[in-house]
């Protein structure tokens, strides 16, 4: 393959990512100041459409496996931008709800079938490298975009918050194009008797995406958490949880790709997750120290946690890249891809309940029992993924005994730093060990309470 097709979807990614950039920064105040909606009824209904984006992942998934991924991409991709303009014409809450429902069920399908044209578009072992890309490209595009939300926000007006809804759904627009371009990806046959949403029923690829879930409790930390905890907890200025999400998106944009490089298959991707949670857990640790620290201490400590934190975001989002394409189908990648992007919504939307109530109430004994969370979910990663590799899935052949046909089947790939006694099976024609996912974590939902950044390739 060229890089032709590397190039298109980064320039789509990097497409949207400037329009969404815009769009979180501006859409809660066009919510309340233009639409007329109350902050509770705007955060509100963000919720119920954000729930019901994540039920239909997995369908819209599936839609891409049976029907081609880059036609069911671009069809996500126009009706994502149909209804970032139907926001300009909403008046009142009840089509605003519908409306957002549209926008997020477009945004969670597109994400998974967005997955899955990666997958039948890249190799195996050029997908890490390609998505710590990506991952730069988007911290990159929302920074642009965040600036040009900037300037409405510094307008003030009804004209320049609509602005930012027309070039958040032209730059959607153009991401279809782009992803139009793309060569087409065969749709998969369904085999194994043809299942519906074989994944739900898949429970050690579930656990795994539960776990990862746990990981991303991460998400409101930088948006919500950290705000709120510098004001009210410690001496440092309100204005250093601005400098701090700018540390997080510059580090990321300029070290993603280097991070992402240690991770090349199943064992490596453990191995990273293990580093991430006890990194994490320093994290924590360090944000605690901070509590009724005057000014310029506790400023430091604040800066030091959240290098720690960036690192671990780092090291999850590679780790979890992999786990995610190594351990799916290849005849069901859209589906499996759709139901693990929903750890997001769920890290979204519980995240910001369970880190308010462990750091405001609980203090710094709150941040240590998150740091702990998450040592505990990465580690516990292993066995899981060591259960979910051996697990037999519609698509992938049973493998025939060694020297069948007078040839030797190939060694397991190694899982957890150790290679694996036996056989591992072959998923669709393609030995597991080598994949990816597309980054779905850091994911800015717009509300009035907080939001997150996140990635939908």
């Amino acid at each position: 393959m060229t890089n032709r097709p590397q190039r298109l979807l980064a320039l789509a990614q990097l497409a949207n990512s400037i329009g969404d950039g815009a769009y979180y920064v501006t859409s809660a105040l066009y919510f309340t100041q233009v639409v007329g909606l109350a902050p509770a009824k705007a955060g509100l209904g963000l919720t119920l459409a954000w729930a019901v984006g994540s039920l239909v992942g997995v369908p819209l998934g599936r839609l891409a496996d049976r029907r081609g991924p880059r036609g069911t991409s671009v069809l996500l991709a126009l009706a994502t931008s149909a209804a970032v303009a139907g926001f300009l014409l909403v008046r009142g809450f009840l089509p605003f709800v519908l409306t957002a429902c549209v926008y997020a069920s477009a945004q969670s399908g597109l994400a998974a079938a967005r997955q899955a044209l990666l997958a039948g578009l890249v190799p195996a072992g050029e997908r890490t490298g390609l998505l710590a890309r990506l991952q730069s490209t988007l911290n990159g595009g929302l920074a642009v975009g965040a600036a040009l939300g900037g300037l409405a926000l510094g307008a003030g007006t009804a004209v320049a918050y609509r602005g930012v809804l027309l070039l958040d759904a032209l730059c959607f627009l153009l991401c279809a194009l782009l992803l139009l371009r793309l060569p087409a990806v065969t749709a998969v046959a369904t085999v194994g008797g043809g299942r519906r949403f074989e994944v739900l029923r898949d429970r050690p690829y579930a656990l795994v995406a539960l776990l990862n879930a746990v990981l991303l409790l991460r998400l409101p930390l930088l948006s919500l958490a950290l705000p709120l905890w510098i004001t009210e907890r410690t001496g440092a200025p309100a204005w250093l949880a601005s400098g701090l999400f700018v540390l997080n998106t510059l580090a990321v944009t300029l070290f993603q790709v280097r991070a992402a490089k240690a991770v090349t298959g199943l064992g490596s991707a453990l191995r990273v997750l293990r580093r991430s949670g006890l990194v994490m857990f320093a994290s924590c640790a360090v944000f605690a120290l901070s509590a009724g620290r005057p000014a310029w201490p506790a400023a430091a400590i604040l800066i030091a946690g959240a290098v720690l934190q960036v690192v671990a975001e780092m090291q999850q989002s590679a780790g979890s890249w992999q786990l995610s394409f190594d351990l799916a189908p290849a005849d069901r990648m859209g589906e499996y891809q759709g139901f693990f992007g929903t750890g997001v919504t769920v890290a979204r939307t519980l995240g910001p309940v369970v880190v308010t109530w462990l750091l405001l109430e609980r203090g710094a004994l709150g941040w240590l029992l998150l740091g702990a969370l998450m040592p505990v979910a990465a580690y516990a990663m292993g066995p899981a993924a060591r259960r979910a590799a051996g697990h037999p899935r519609v698509g992938a052949p049973a493998p025939g005994p060694r020297g069948a046909q007078g040839s030797a089947l190939p060694r397991a790939v190694a899982v957890d730093g150790e290679e694996e006694g036996g056989v591992m099976p072959r998923r669709g024609g393609c030995r597991t060990g080598a994949g990816d996912q597309w980054p779905v974590d850091d994911q800015w939902l717009a509300s009035s309470a907080a939001g997150e950044k996140w990635i939908t390739p």
